[in-house]
């Protein structure tokens, strides 16, 4: 294999090349140096990089190849949202099983009360499908790292969106798990450990990877998965480009029989005091424990009609990097962190600026299955394309 297509291999292909000693856990991490090395002025992801560490913890996962042992992981570089300690329950799990981490990326920076940006001391991280855009956030520099090929897996949390919203605006994958599912430092129960990733499959291994058993791509013995649609939840104010984009992927699954629609209307109770309340930003958690109440049991009541509720993932594309203004990013995302259901960001397509859209689907909780089955077949009939980078 030449390392000229490394940008487009995903973990799972390299953790089978390595294994297979088709190519060493050394040439593929030089490869994912050079890509950082030459993306990293444009795209400034990265808060940290770890090369000289990185290429020791390649050459031990060849050594252990070498001596017969299977690892899942086996040579797959991985990018480390800078919040997340080196020493935590996923990292001792993913390292473990062979990843080679080559850098923390970047986060948002002091001073807004907004998170969807990230900052490096060279500037704020780039959107790699138009630089005068954010990626989102707060996982960042994770979501312009996967979308441009520099690794094929990063590590996120999502809180409030933190991992789907910058996998819809960098036309990758980020999956929420359900509450519970993950080990989580967070104690609101609002942020669950995640990744982003470029494909299903392996959104899938990084599952397996930290549960310690196989992940399930095939859903098709459940039958076709009963299916509903929201624009807006209803409270959010969305953009007509963003919801008409997400609704078309979305039909695209079942128009070859991947869902079948129901028709269940479903209007909720604007999630923010709920949040804010479990994060403890307001003197009034009685209101917002009734918001939570409601919710749940309108939530409970759709999923035992359907298997999924589609959305699109974000109501408005990627604000500049002076912010979002007035507008409410998290709206369509943050409800199901208050409510602990699993979610998904697909990619949907392309806005008429040249940005990504993210389709998100929801499920109820233990079927992230389901998620990503929709995600594999949504893959398959709708193949994303790379961002306008170098290749």
């Amino acid at each position: 294999m030449t390392l000229h297509r490394y940008p487009e291999l995903d973990a799972t292909s390299i953790a089978d090349l390595v294994t297979r000693r088709q190519i060493s856990a050394t040439e593929i991490v030089r490869a994912a140096l050079a890509r950082r090395d030459l993306l990293e002025p444009r795209l400034r992801a990265f808060r940290s990089c770890t090369s000289e560490q990185a290429l020791a913890d390649a050459q031990a996962v060849d050594r252990a190849v070498a001596r017969g042992e299977r690892l899942r992981l086996a040579g797959v570089p991985i990018a480390v949202k800078a919040w997340e300690p080196l020493t935590s329950d996923q990292m001792r799990r993913l390292r473990r099983e062979g990843c080679v981490v080559i850098g923390l990326t970047s986060v948002p920076g002091p001073g807004t009360e907004w998170q969807t940006w990230g900052r490096t001391d060279a500037g704020p991280t780039t959107n790699p499908w138009r630089a005068d855009r954010s990626p989102g956030g707060s996982s960042a520099g994770s979501a312009a790292a996967v979308a441009a090929g520099v690794v094929p897996l990063a590590t996120a949390s999502d809180g409030a969106g933190s991992c789907r919203i910058p996998a819809a605006w960098c036309g990758v994958l980020g999956l929420k798990a359900g509450r519970g599912l993950l080990p989580s430092r967070d104690t609101t129960g609002l942020a669950v450990t995640g990744a982003i990733v470029r494909t299903a499959r392996d959104a899938a291994l990084h599952l397996s990877v930290l549960l310690d058993r196989p992940v399930l791509l095939d859903a098709g013995h459940r039958g076709v998965p009963a299916a509903a649609w929201s624009a807006t939840l209803g409270y959010a104010d969305v953009a007509p480009e963003q919801a008409r984009i997400a609704r078309a992927a979305a039909g695209l699954l079942a128009e070859h029989g991947r869902v079948r629609w129901r028709h269940r209307p479903l209007r909720l109770a604007d999630p923010e005091p709920a949040w804010r309340a479990l994060r403890g930003m307001t003197a009034d958690p009685t209101a917002a424990e009734a918001v939570r109440t409601v919710n749940a049991a309108r939530l409970h009541a759709l999923f035992d009609e359907v298997d999924v509720l589609f959305t699109p993932t974000t109501p408005f594309p990627p604000h500049g990097h002076d912010g979002p203004g007035d507008t409410m990013t998290v709206s369509l995302t943050w409800g199901f962190n208050v409510s602990g259901h699993p979610a998904i960001s697909i990619p949907a397509g392309l806005a008429s600026d040249g940005t990504p859209v993210g389709l998100q689907a929801v499920t109820r909780p233990g079927e992230e299955s389901t998620l990503l089955h929709l995600a594999t077949a949504l893959e398959h009939l709708q193949p994303w394309p790379p961002p306008p980078i170098p290749a």
